[in-house]
């Protein structure tokens, strides 16, 4: 343990971890090492996990010409100078995060900072990575010194495997992360979301701060578990743990009052002191519980959330714009700000349902204003005119009041006019990222499940013979014969030039109807003068109708998003 004992405090240490039951690590297989890291194997062994970061770390394939401990050793005396290490400055890129101490000694401290400014100096591209104080200060206890630490922290920044994403370095690819933290939120924490929704005007500068949960909030016997993992598995942890804190926070503090004025706070103090309620093995127990996207659809749902930023011109922090660690003139411009009461006018559904709504639609639309398009009051109840004012606009927004006063409705994510690629068939498309809802008498969004469940494309009854062909069409072209061939039902397949055997089907269209179906067992169906409705639901799930079977129409709206 010598070797590895010079910045550690070990009075404040899990003294579990002192070398307990020593080991040695001699799988190189990634299956193996994989479920290594996810039991713990070397967690109770400090030098063994020290000795299992430098072979992990030693292995990222990195940029040729990447700083090692020789750099620092030829530059710490220059960039340092005789200068108290304790309180240097740390470099703007952090973003005022602070250095968690993780029970190191004063020198382990202030060796944080010195080893930050020097990879300031070294990586002079890096703008902003908040994250890199808890990386650095974590690496240091399992270094034999300063310039060993600087040389893991210089290889995670350098890795130029495409595939194997590590730490955000700029302000796009942080605030891209969120909103894609924020997607898979909505998809797979909904009632957590919901509670978010309810008790924050801005969701998205809640889910802003899941880095921070762990890379600053997370004790350390924590965020070491983490790493291990991280270092064998990539980025895609750090999600499932947020994922995992988001859903105990729920869990534990669900019914009972925020202890302070903001749930960021409620949620960072409660990811402190999450040693009172979980543990670490549960915490990853549950983490690895869910069924996340693949690594390449996270990566794809990455992509555009970037794309969508980019297109707004947000790529840089905006400093005069700025508090706390976001920027005003970005984030989700707030839920609230993003339908804006004076310009927004519904017959169906008031200003507070519509922001509801705003709520579950995919970040990256989130950013814009909702546009009316089309609705029956104005332009008479024809389908020749629903396309017509409809097309051309991705994504849009339907919304439908029945005369007995329910409310229902679909966000679709893809552009109408695809309906005419099937020729004068009615075929399915659209991706995963379209769903169903209801608004009254209750509120309720239904997830998409045919691709989940495949099963389901055959239990869904499709009213009357018009249907029987799309529900033909559903059953044989949305559920392709070897899933690994198809990538995220999320994502529309031709954003990324990807084969159309990875779209997914969920909505169609033809002169005498339209269909939109199988969100939790739902399916939706409107007759071509568009004054009937009819729906189906599946009785697997415990849910109930998204409006009743059949139904009359009172007011239908589409709803175009603008920049």
């Amino acid at each position: 343990m010598d070797e590895y004992n010079r910045f550690v405090d070990w009075e404040k240490m899990d003294v579990t971890v002192q070398n307990q039951d020593p080991k040695e690590l001699t799988c190189t297989e990634f299956q193996e090492l994989k479920q290594l890291a996810r039991q713990g194997y070397w967690a109770k062994n400090h030098s063994l996990r020290a000795k299992v970061y430098h072979k992990l770390i030693n292995n990222i394939p990195c940029r040729t010409v990447t700083p090692d401990a020789n750099v620092y050793r030829d530059i710490v005396v220059k960039i340092i100078g005789k200068r108290n290490s304790g309180s240097l400055p740390l470099p703007e890129f952090v973003d005022n995060s602070l250095v968690p101490t993780y029970c190191l000694n004063a020198e382990g401290i202030g060796a944080v900072r010195k080893i930050i400014l020097c990879i300031a100096n070294q990586f002079p591209d890096i703008s902003f990575c908040p994250a890199l104080p808890s990386v650095t200060a974590l690496l240091l206890h399992y270094s034999k010194d300063e310039a060993e630490c600087f040389e893991k922290v210089c290889r995670i920044l350098a890795c130029n495997d495409p595939s194997k994403r590590l730490i955000d370095q700029t302000f796009l690819a942080f605030e891209s992360s969120c909103m894609t933290f924020g997607d898979l939120v909505n998809k797979y924490c909904q009632a957590a979301h919901k509670l978010m929704v309810a008790v924050s005007e801005d969701v998205l500068e809640v889910y802003s701060d899941w880095q921070r949960w762990l890379f600053g909030e997370l004790p350390m016997v924590y965020i070491a578990r983490v790493f291990d993992v991280f270092l064998v598995e990539g980025y895609k942890v750090l999600y499932r743990v947020a994922l995992a804190l988001l859903k105990f926070f729920h869990k534990v503090r669900a019914g009972q009052p925020m202890e302070s004025d903001s749930i960021q706070q409620d949620i960072r103090s409660f990811v402190r002191d999450i040693a009172k309620s979980v543990s670490p093995e549960r915490l990853l127990e549950k983490a690895f519980a869910i069924r996340l996207f693949s690594r390449k659809e996270i990566q794809l749902l990455q992509m555009a959330n970037e794309k969508a930023l980019q297109q707004k011109g947000i790529t840089v922090k905006q400093k005069s714009y700025c508090f706390s660690m976001f920027c005003v003139v970005f984030l989700r411009q707030n839920v609230h700000l993003a339908v804006h009461a004076e310009n927004f006018k519904s017959e169906i559904v008031s200003v507070k349902e519509m922001r509801d709504i705003w709520s579950w639609i995919p970040e990256r639309f989130a950013l814009c204003q909702p546009l009316l398009l089309f609705t029956t009051l104005e332009h008479g109840c024809s389908l020749s005119r629903f396309y017509s004012h409809s097309e051309g606009h991705e994504p849009t927004l339907l919304l439908i009041k029945t005369t007995a006063k329910e409310v229902c409705g679909a966000y679709l994510s893809t552009d109408w006019s695809e309906r005419r690629r099937g020729g004068n068939k009615l075929s399915f498309f659209g991706t995963g990222e379209c769903f169903v809802f209801r608004l009254q008498p209750e509120v309720e969004r239904y997830e998409w499940v045919i691709i989940k469940h495949p099963e389901l494309a055959m239990t869904v009854s499709e009213p009357e013979n018009r249907a029987t062909q799309a529900s033909s069409t559903l059953s044989s072209n949305s559920v392709p014969s070897d899933p690994s061939d198809r990538l995220s039902p999320f994502l529309s397949a031709r954003h990324f030039n990807l084969p159309s055997k990875t779209a997914s089907m969920f909505m169609a269209g033809s002169s005498e109807c339209i269909i939109i179906g199988g969100g939790d067992g739902q399916a939706l169906y409107l007759d071509a003068d568009l004054n009937h409705g009819r729906t189906s639901h599946c009785n697997t799930f415990n849910n109930q109708p998204l409006c009743s079977e059949s139904f009359q129409i009172s007011v239908l709206e589409v709803w175009g998003f603008r920049d």
